[in-house]
């Protein structure tokens, strides 16, 4: 994306579990005290998803630590939040939900070039046993590709 953005966290297992289909950037719903958590880096994105209800996008397990210097304001670390995204992209979330196997998921989190908080979303189709299998078997060939090439560059 652009080369200015500070990344907070990345969901790597969100890659090994889906098929990612669709990518979205979305704004995010903070309280003063998660921004601050958030600039030391205490976010986890594992096991997270997104959920359309009402017309609007909702995060869910994202665990956001609560801010050390914060007070009894802290907000509960595990709470919902919303994403903020155009009506166009909310539909076509909803649509794509719909579908039997797609989900809506969370690839990182990050500063942006105006030090707002985004997330990257996408639209993810669950990956199958079988299909990781060969993403793994895939990854290890190009691993020994590579590696016979650099033996006979010696």
């Amino acid at each position: 994306m652009k080369n200015e953005e500070k990344i907070i966290a990345k969901n790597k297992k969100a890659f090994h579990e889906y098929e990612v289909m669709e990518r979205y950037e979305a704004g995010i719903e903070l309280t003063g005290t998660e921004v601050r958590s958030l600039r030391d880096n205490n976010c986890q994105l594992t096991d997270s998803f997104a959920l359309v209800r009402n017309g609007e996008v909702w995060l869910h397990n994202v665990h956001i630590a609560p801010f050390m210097q914060g007070n009894i304001n802290n907000p509960d670390p595990d709470r919902k939040r919303k994403l903020l995204l155009h009506k166009k992209e909310i539909a076509e979330l909803l649509e794509a939900t719909r579908e039997k196997g797609m989900a809506v998921i969370p690839l990182k989190m990050y500063f942006a070039r105006n030090n707002l908080v985004k997330v990257e979303i996408a639209i993810a189709r669950g990956k199958k046993l079988y299909d990781k299998r060969a993403t793994m078997a895939e990854r290890d060939s190009r691993r020994d590709i590579e590696r016979a090439i650099k033996e006979r560059s010696r």
